[in-house]
């Protein structure tokens, strides 16, 4: 036998001391280190106090199975292999063994080489199991360690990508507001609007993350403004076909501050200021694109805008309840609005009013 397989530690196991004795013999002479037991009792008490590498056992003993005590070694003991030892040429006891865990089945009387060969084979058969499982085990460890580490890093891109978020978010209400100074709608009127655009985008379907983008970018929807005049701005009676149309220029100046950026947040923040004055039926501004050509971001902040002008004060107009702004706002349905969004923002009227950003500001 090969060095690999030498100088194992083995049990003989068997009520026949002669049969015992010779196997046992076999053994030595090859270099293994012999135990001796005469039943499966006596087998598992020596196997809990020796690292036996093989027990070689008969198949019918007083006192107990063969085929138990192979269950009971791999059950206890899970490295140590057995070979079975029996004088029945039986296929099914065999089979049986071998489904117990037994790593083969000699037929008395055996040769020499019979004995010294199944041994080789399934020392060497333990060996490599023993070095698969521990490699294995290495393995789940460096995965273990790897998936820890890899977690450990996605939770830190995430409290990064968090942190980024809010300092853009923040970036953004600020860029917003410095348009509100021009503009005499207050930062409530964002807070209001911006919640309501990501609550319907989310019940449009865009998914969570979409319905969080614009959310964050809605209130740049008017940072065109700064470049209208305050007289425009703040005059409280009607605006003449002239003023009119330079306010109607602040999408196409708004989309112009946010262009040219690799963000993704003020990419859709471009769009939502450029299209947010479109309508369904074709006859918004600036560029009186109709139906599905309007984008969906600008169509939803198109949506939460009005709802938000129509039942708060503004110099022009006054605060209009709730009932009165969403049948204003349905006579609208496929002229103005989007027919679809228009019921999913329906749906939502009550959350958004129930909302803390519109309690206060909303008329009811």
């Amino acid at each position: 036998m090969g060095d690999s397989a030498a100088r194992a530690t083995v049990l003989v196991v068997d009520d026949d001391s002669a049969i015992r004795r010779m196997i046992a013999r076999i053994l030595e002479r090859a270099g293994h280190s012999c135990f001796e037991a005469s039943d499966p009792r006596a087998a598992l008490g020596l196997a809990d106090v020796h690292p036996f590498a093989l027990v070689m056992c008969d198949v019918n003993m007083p006192g107990g199975s063969g085929l138990e005590l192979v269950r009971d070694l791999r059950a206890r003991h899970p490295d140590i292999a057995v070979l079975m030892v029996s004088g029945m040429d039986d296929p099914q006891t065999a089979a049986l063994a071998i489904d117990s865990g037994a790593y083969g089945y000699i037929v008395k009387p055996f040769e020499t080489n019979e004995i010294l060969i199944a041994a080789d084979n399934a020392l060497r058969r333990r060996q490599l199991e023993i070095e698969n499982l521990s490699h294995r085990k290495h393995l789940e460890l460096l995965v273990a360690e790897r998936t820890a580490d890899l977690t450990a890093t996605v939770e830190r891109l995430s409290r990064t990508e968090q942190a980024l978020r809010a300092s853009q978010e923040e970036a953004i209400r600020r860029l917003a507001h410095a348009a509100e100074f021009r503009d005499p709608t207050t930062g409530a009127h964002l807070n209001r609007m911006s919640r309501t655009c990501g609550m319907l985008a989310e019940r449009a379907g865009l998914g969570k993350s979409r319905a969080e983008l614009i959310r964050i970018a809605s209130p740049m929807h008017d940072i065109g403004k700064i470049g209208v005049s305050d007289e425009i701005l703040r005059k409280p009676g009607k605006l003449t076909t002239a003023e009119m149309d330079e306010m109607r220029k602040h999408p196409l100046m708004g989309s112009e501050i946010l262009a040219g950026s690799d963000s993704e947040l003020l990419q859709i923040g471009g769009l939502i200021a450029l299209t947010h004055h479109e309508r369904w039926d074709g006859e918004g501004y600036p560029y009186r694109l109709a139906r599905d050509a309007i984008p969906v971001e600008g169509r939803i902040v198109a949506l939460a805008d009005v709802f938000d002008a129509l039942t708060s004060e503004r110099p022009y107009k006054p605060a209009f309840d709730v009932d009165h702004s969403v049948a204003l706002m349905t006579d609208e349905r496929g002229r103005h609005f989007d027919p679809e969004l228009l019921d999913a923002f329906l749906a939502l009227v009550d959350v958004v009013v129930e909302s803390p950003e519109n309690r206060s500001g909303v008329t009811i």
